[in-house]
């Protein structure tokens, strides 16, 4: 799992992050998570700051500084839609998440609550098998419940009238090595019952962790997916390492570039991340860059060069980029711990907090994605053909990343590693992709791609 919070107390800003990744990982300091010598098991837990957390028994009653709603629908002109009925209305989000949130409900209830929001029509199934009972002493658990609770309110943020099938795995997604067969069962009757136009997959796993042979025969929902009859868009978060990620110890991180499946996989939409600097009304008071904490940290947006895929077609246009392989990200949204969103959780105790990674950025994109889907009046499919024809137009939809990179550097053993990224320049880069979006624009030019497609 690739999600981090950033909490404070009400009218506080800190700089404490808490890393919800699946590391066995812990710290003592309040300025960062860093990986360490890992002594346990190769289970999730939670890098938890005692400082930074709210106590359940003092709980911060209301939003606390992390971007709202209107402001980052403000950010990605989605609010003229709204406005024109283009809201989500007969489609589908599948939100795939391990064990899942035991208040999930609720939670989202106050959250749309507190915004204004309708309430949307909520399913909760678990096709892989039964979830185990909730246990809030277990981190990996209380992990899962808030990349839950975060998919699931800002999809709904952004595509308010679709329908969010929440999708719970009895199994743990942990870097290759559980976890993705009982995904893959669970997305393949999603599929095959019809139930979403387009998959939320916030969480990966680095593509060195899998065992030799093990990571294609995983492939066989996408494979479904972008068949005739189905056409349904995938999308998977790039990470929150920046050009790195976690070995299978999910402690250390590689000090050479990596990238994480699924985004990696051609027949995925991987999602990078950026720093949005909004105003109170949500309008732009710089320009968008790929979102890079700093320091000796490494919390920044995932990218870089695949070593399991080859250069897909889609691709072809930025070869010079790319070379011969499947490049990530192919677009990005907002993800920034700097500027984080809210989020209302229960299931470990009554709570706003605040929330950012790429987490964030792929429950945002499906829910524009369910905007096409709308307009285009059926699920407009795998879209990476279309995202790099539209970029190639230079369609308004799509808006250029010129700033930024994912280069890290982190305390690791001791030692000070640097694994450098790549720039945000002109064009298709590997750490914005072909850039972001103004859904105003993207989402018919989207849908007119789609129905052109199909016909």
């Amino acid at each position: 799992m690739r999600l981090r919070y950033v909490i404070g107390r009400a009218g506080m800003r800190l700089a404490g992050v808490v890393v919800l990744c699946g590391a066995a990982a812990s710290t003592s300091s309040v300025h960062a998570a860093r990986p360490g010598p890992s002594t346990l098991t190769p289970t999730p837990v939670v890098a938890i700051f005692p400082e930074v957390r709210p106590p359940v028994a003092h709980p911060a009653r209301e939003p606390f500084g992390g971007y709202t709603p209107a402001q980052i629908r403000a950010a990605y002109s989605v609010t003229p839609l709204l406005r024109r009925g283009i809201n989500g209305k007969g489609t589908s989000i599948v939100i795939v998440d391990s064990f899942g949130s035991p208040t999930i409900r609720r939670d989202l209830a106050v959250f749309d609550h507190q915004f204004g929001l309708r309430t949307p029509s909520l399913m909760i199934i678990h096709p892989a098998g039964a979830i185990p009972k909730f246990n809030d002493q277990n981190q990996n658990m209380l992990g899962w419940a808030g990349e839950t609770t975060l998919d699931v309110e800002w999809a709904h943020v952004m595509a308010p009238a679709a329908r969010i099938v929440l999708v719970e795995t009895p199994v743990s997604e942990n870097e290759g090595t559980s976890g993705f067969p009982q995904i893959v069962k669970a997305e393949k009757y999603v599929l095959a019952h019809h139930l979403g136009g387009v998959i939320s997959q916030s969480f990966g796993a680095t593509e060195e962790t899998f065992p030799k042979g093990k990571l294609r025969p995983l492939r066989g929902a996408y494979y479904e997916a972008a068949q005739s009859g189905h056409d349904v868009t995938v999308l998977a978060a790039s990470g929150d390492f920046g050009a790195t990620d976690l070995q299978t110890n999910m402690s250390l991180l590689y000090t050479r570039r990596v990238v994480d499946w699924p985004s990696s996989d051609p027949l995925v939409t991987g999602v990078g991340g950026l720093d949005l600097n909004l105003n109170q009304a949500g309008r732009r008071l710089a320009p968008d860059r790929v979102w890079n904490d700093g320091g000796d940290v490494a919390s920044a947006a995932g990218g870089g060069q695949s070593v399991v895929f080859g250069r897909p077609a889609f691709q072809n246009g930025v070869a010079s980029v790319v070379g011969r392989h499947r490049g990530v990200p192919d677009v990005s949204l907002s993800a920034s711990c700097g500027h984080p969103v809210d989020i209302y959780s229960s299931f470990d105790g009554s709570q706003w907090s605040d929330i950012c990674g790429t987490s964030e950025a792929t429950p945002l994109f499906a829910g524009i994605v369910a905007l096409a889907d709308q307009v285009a009046g059926r699920p407009v499919g795998p879209i990476n053909g279309f995202l790099y024809e539209m970029a190639a137009r230079h369609d308004r939809g799509i808006v250029d990343i010129t700033r930024g990179n994912n280069t890290v550097t982190f305390d690791q053993n001791g030692k000070l590693h640097t694994v450098r990224g790549w720039n945000a320049v002109r064009g298709y880069d590997l750490s914005s992709g072909v850039g972001t979006v103004d859904a105003q624009f993207f989402v018919p030019e989207l849908a007119a791609l789609a129905r052109n497609a199909h016909q």
